[in-house]
């Protein structure tokens, strides 16, 4: 890839979005199902691009545009800092922690019950299929493309010769159930008074329902905190995203190679941001007193749009003809799996803004982080129920559970271990749902109505 390359295809991806702006603002049906313009031209990009049509000169390299986006977004979350309100940090822990949980859960159970549903039901029905065939799911639902290919590639060393054409279908499949699966839940939960920050579509104004807002409603992006005879204030906070976002990647990269660790790069570059938080202060002395939250912030929603246009631009659609019946069968055992974790787990383990953090978990779940972003912007564009902070501070814990799954499972489930392998998920489902009783992070007993909006937000 030369700059060159990546020029043409943010050219494209930017026609693509302004396009879709414009029918967002004109097509009833887009505003009723409340899709985002970035969303829209995702779709665009997939039809017209290499995928399908090929009218457009995408390079190969769009597949890889999400993970690094991703980066840019949590950095500048965590430039922004993070507090706990005053008399309230046990609220705040009780949040995380009850998250977490949750997070956890749903992986686990993913991994685990359709490995179950394979070795009882479909490799027993059809005795070519091996113990392995159930992994492929949760590596397309939750890992998305790329785990997929690398649990596929692994497999394939293994002697399951179609796992990575398999894997990269259910990821496929995962992308769109979550999509419209999820705007369908969104539906539903707006009209059930289950959202905080966007309600029922006949009740948003009409610069929500167009996209497009009045002269009279308009308000400031910013203000110019530096003299632009010095640097421009863009540039200037344009720079305090960007030096956490690389030395983010630097640094996790440093970990691989000495310690062998694998750890997310936007959680490492969020806590890098972190720290540049602290150093920089808000005293009287602190640089931080020339920034702007607000800049930030459309700084990092800027390049969620373009996250999204990527991620769903790049969706391969592989068919695989000879196993559509088994594997067709465990596409509907994942989806109903995560529906369930999102109306039955979802509001039992989460009580602030319980919805928005559970459709993101249902998003992540089905078709990878961006899939997750995707359908929280939709609900809470302006990140109010903390739910992108909390993952970020929660994701490491996720990550020796979902190394275990990618690098242990596959020669687990061939090598004669495979009621092992489910059973550890079990149980660590079984421990998540024993610590949420134990700390009384299980709200089952409240009314959903009742439920409140996170109670402190990013520097409030």
């Amino acid at each position: 890839m030369t700059l060159y390359t990546l020029l043409v295809d943010l050219t494209f991806a930017s026609i693509l979005i302004f396009i879709s702006m414009f029918l967002r603002s004109r097509v009833k049906f887009l505003q009723r199902n409340f899709i985002p313009a970035s969303l829209l031209a995702g779709f665009l990009g997939l039809a017209l691009g290499p995928g399908f049509l090929n009218l457009l000169p995408f390079s190969g390299d769009i597949g890889s545009y999400a993970g690094v986006i991703i980066i840019f977004v949590f950095a500048s979350i965590g430039i922004n800092g993070f507090s706990f309100s005053t008399g309230n940090m046990k609220k705040d822990l009780n949040r995380m922690g009850a998250y977490a949980s949750y997070k956890i859960l749903v992986m686990c159970i993913l991994i685990a019950v359709p490995v179950i549903f394979s070795i009882l039901f479909i490799s027993s029905w059809m005795p070519d299929i091996n113990y392995g065939f159930g992994l492929l799911l949760a590596a397309g639902f939750y890992g998305g493309h790329g785990t997929a290919a690398a649990v596929g590639t692994t497999f394939e060393n293994l002697g399951f010769a179609a796992a990575t054409d398999l894997g990269m279908t259910a990821a496929t499949i995962g992308i769109l159930a979550g999509i419209f699966g999820g705007l369908l839940f969104i539906k539903i939960a707006t009209k059930k008074g289950y959202t905080h920050y966007v309600k029922d579509f006949s009740k948003i104004s009409e610069d929500m329902r167009s996209g497009l807002v009045k002269s009279t409603n308009r308000t400031s992006m910013g203000d110019d905190t530096i003299s632009p005879v010095a640097l421009d204030p863009l540039a200037f906070h344009l720079a305090l995203i960007l030096i956490p976002s690389g030395l983010g990647y630097l640094l996790n990269d440093f970990i691989a190679r000495t310690w062998g660790l694998d750890f997310p790069t936007f959680t490492i570059a969020f806590i890098v941001a972190l720290i540049m938080y602290i150093v920089l202060g808000r005293g009287k002395k602190g640089v931080y007193k020339y920034v702007d939250e607000r800049v930030i912030g459309r700084l990092g929603s800027s390049a969620t749009d373009y996250l999204v246009f990527f991620g769903v631009a790049s969706i391969k659609l592989p068919v695989i003809v000879e196993y559509a019946l088994p594997l067709g069968l465990l596409m509907v055992s994942g989806i109903l799996i995560v529906t369930l974790l999102l109306w039955l787990a979802g509001p039992a383990m989460n009580y602030e803004s319980w919805f928005e953090r559970s459709i993101f978990i249902y998003g992540y779940a089905t078709g990878v982080f961006a899939i997750g972003l995707t359908l929280l912007r939709i609900i809470d564009p302006e990140n109010k129920s903390k739910t992108l902070t909390d993952t970020a501070i929660v994701g490491p814990l996720n990550t020796p559970i979902e190394l275990f799954a990618w690098s242990a499972g596959p020669a687990m489930l061939l090598g004669g271990q495979h009621w092992t392998f489910a059973g550890i998920y079990i149980a660590i489902s079984i421990v998540c749902i024993i610590v949420s009783f134990k700390f009384k992070w299980w709200y089952w007993k409240v009314p959903l109505n009742t439920r409140p909006e996170a109670s402190t937000h990013v520097n409030e």
